[in-house]
């Protein structure tokens, strides 16, 4: 069986019993993964440039390196993988794999946003990394991308929006 495959199925069995211990050992795996690799960013990187941001090396070393299960590690590969600028095929990955991460940092941010990973998008590196007005325009874009936005309903006697002249009664709304 391969690790995504370990992966989701450890997600699937997942019961009110288990739940909280693998929630445990999952968020403080992924927290030691995200301190080192935006630690090592904030060490590396030159000036205000958000390029350069990764993690890279053989999967079983990455994991060893993080103390990660490497079932855990691919289900941290798996939920980084949206906020990638080149997504891996983490379906393919074995114990044996090349792991080459490119990051986008402000991505990144946004989706710890909207996975509700506070234990993540508050970790002191993001100020060493994003500016607080970075960091605000990033948490108003998201909540910004969650607003549902009803369209103005078309009054049956309005002029139809295909352009035909007619009310709207007479012509595509004619079956509704």
């Amino acid at each position: 069986m391969t690790l995504y495959k370990e992966w989701k199925e450890l997600l699937e069995n997942q019961t009110d019993k288990t739940f909280e211990d693998f929630w445990t050992e999952y968020s403080q795996t992924e927290t030691r993964i995200y301190e080192g690799i935006l630690g090592d960013f904030i060490t590396k990187r030159k000036g205000s440039d958000l390029s350069g941001a990764g993690l890279s090396g053989n999967f079983r070393e990455l994991a060893e390196k993080y103390q990660a299960d490497p079932v855990i590690f691919t289900g941290f590969l798996d939920g980084i993988n949206e906020s990638l600028n080149n997504e891996m095929d983490v379906e393919k990955v074995t114990a044996s794999s090349s792991i080459q991460l490119d990051i986008d940092l402000e991505k990144l941010y946004f989706n710890m946003l909207a996975a509700g990973a506070k234990y993540l998008y508050t970790l002191p590196q993001w100020d060493d990394i994003l500016s607080d007005e970075k960091r605000t325009e990033i948490t108003k874009n998201y909540k910004r991308s969650k607003t549902v936005v009803k369209a103005k309903k078309i009054g049956r006697n309005d002029p139809c929006p295909c352009g035909s002249g007619k009310k709207y009664k007479y012509c595509c709304g004619r079956n509704k």
